[in-house]
């Protein structure tokens, strides 16, 4: 049995307004409101919305049988709650069928995994509690921003409690090795790998609309015969790309909306399941350890990170970024800790490039920027008050490392409140059980019975005492006659 995993992006940074010099220390507010409400919303209605529909109607027109995977950031989530709010509703009710998986992500698209573990985990996180809220669903299965990934990163992921990581199935990592396998993490064999095939991703994102191209027009059923004709043991075949392919990238005209709506009806006719992710990873064994020695990525021929960090002024933005990242962690400030989010998104980088790729296109394409120095003077105009305003908070002047010694002090001193509210919690949950059992165990005592006194008989009414006649006084005694003298 072959199985067919796509998974579909969707991404959109808070662009940056027009930030000079003179603005440092008087304007903090960065973003181009603007532009990110045009530029979202159009995508919106040209490419995400009719993409959901089709994936909801391909769901139900396939009885289930159709599966599919969806990663979004949590900057994109964000715009879109404001200014699409009815695309937010459309993938609910995906995540309703119980078809769809909701992926891991950095919540800022940003490439703090390179630079910075702590950021990493935190980010992930945020991004998983946004997708939970959202959606309902705890993501199992972790897609780096671009697909980065490297053997050192591996530990970290396992032990945040994912099961499996996608990204790019590099030729110069695989050697004569298929993309179309599941393998193992070389330092975290328990977690899986699920590699792009970039071919035939490609062929969907890039080549479909291309006249020139030897295999166009491109149909569902020829399609569906390329994956079948794979090696009948190549049992995954992993489709990534971004959903902006369909009704962007490949205008709708084009047919796009109509060729993906048929992949599942000519799929189940050659036998080829659709499985999700965190499916691929349960039902299939790792068939070997891949090791990937440097970070690789999705991006250009090479497949590394020169997309982002190929030039002085991509490293000297990146560095000074996160030389305040242990700052911007200590403060409460929710406004300063939103900028930090919005300033990491790669996008800001990627500005800066200036990389030729090999069929000719720049990466200003996707700039708003004329040049990638405009790009970067911009950004780090905006970097300069940013940190202005993290200084104000926590100032420069305290060193590095009495930071990390003061913050080492803390994190030890919270580790240890930490452990004993749990003594306290563990104790008092003894204390209640013990009262509990002696409760149970001590006999019940009869309850000593009232004693009701006797109520006292009322006496008899007396009788009033008949009066008595008053008592005749004694007769007086009769006096003796005298005697006769004679």
């Amino acid at each position: 049995m072959k199985a067919i995993c796509f998974y579909f992006q969707i991404h959109q940074p808070f662009r940056l307004k027009r930030y000079r010099f003179f603005d440092i220390g008087n304007d903090h507010y960065y973003f181009d409101d603007f532009a990110n409400d045009d530029i979202i919303t159009r995508i919106a209605h040209q490419s995400y919305i009719p993409a959901a529909q089709s994936l909801l109607k391909m769901i139900e027109e396939s009885k289930g049988m159709f599966r599919c995977a969806l990663s979004i950031t949590g900057v994109a989530l964000e715009q879109l709650e404001v200014y699409v709010p009815e695309f937010i509703d459309l993938l609910k009710k995906l995540a309703a069928t119980g078809k769809v998986e909701f992926l891991a992500e950095t919540y800022s698209h940003s490439l703090a995994s390179l630079t910075d573990p702590e950021e990493f985990a935190l980010q992930v996180k945020l991004h998983d509690k946004k997708i939970e809220e959202l959606f309902g669903q705890k993501p199992k299965v972790l897609r780096n921003t671009e697909l980065i990934y490297c053997d050192e990163m591996a530990p970290q992921i396992l032990a945040m409690g994912y099961k499996g990581v996608i990204t790019e199935g590099a030729k110069h990592i695989l050697g004569w090795k298929s993309p179309n396998y599941v393998y193992a993490a070389a330092t975290a064999p328990k977690l899986k790998l699920l590699l792009k095939n970039s071919k035939l991703s490609d062929d969907i994102s890039f080549r479909f609309s291309n006249t020139e191209w030897d295999a166009y027009p491109l149909t569902a059923d020829k399609y569906i015969d390329w994956i079948a004709s794979t090696p009948p043991e190549e049992q995954i075949v992993n489709l990534f790309m971004n959903l902006e392919t369909f009704g962007a990238l490949q205008a709708r005209e084009s047919g796009i909306f109509q060729f993906l709506e048929a992949l599942p009806r000519f799929a189940a006719e050659r036998g080829i399941d659709f499985w999700t992710p965190s499916e691929a990873v349960a039902k299939l064994k790792s068939v070997d350890i891949l090791s990937v020695m440097h970070p690789i990525s999705w991006a250009d021929e090479a497949r590394d990170t020169s997309a982002w960090l190929g030039n002085q002024l991509q490293n000297e933005a990146f560095n000074k970024l996160y030389s305040v990242a242990e700052r911007v962690r200590l403060c409460t400030d929710r406004r300063l800790k939103q900028d930090w989010n919005y300033l990491q998104a790669s996008d800001h980088l990627f500005y800066m490039s200036t990389k030729r790729r090999a069929d000719g296109e720049v990466h200003s394409h996707f700039s708003p920027y004329e040049t990638p120095f405009q790009a970067f003077t911009n950004y780090m105009n905006v970097l300069a008050d940013f940190i202005v305003r993290v200084e104000e908070q926590y100032p420069l002047s305290i060193e590095n490392e009495e930071l990390n010694a003061l913050l080492t002090t803390i994190r030890n001193q919270a580790r240890e409140i930490e452990t004993l509210n749990k003594e306290v919690e563990s104790m008092r949950r003894n204390v209640e059980h013990i009262n509990e059992e002696h409760a149970l165990r001590e006999p019940k005592k009869e309850e000593p019975k009232k004693v009701v006194a006797p109520k006292a008989e009322k006496a008899p009414a007396k009788k009033p005492a008949a009066k008595k006649a008053p008592a005749k006084k004694p007769a007086a005694p009769k006096k003796a006659a005298p005697k006769k003298t004679e």
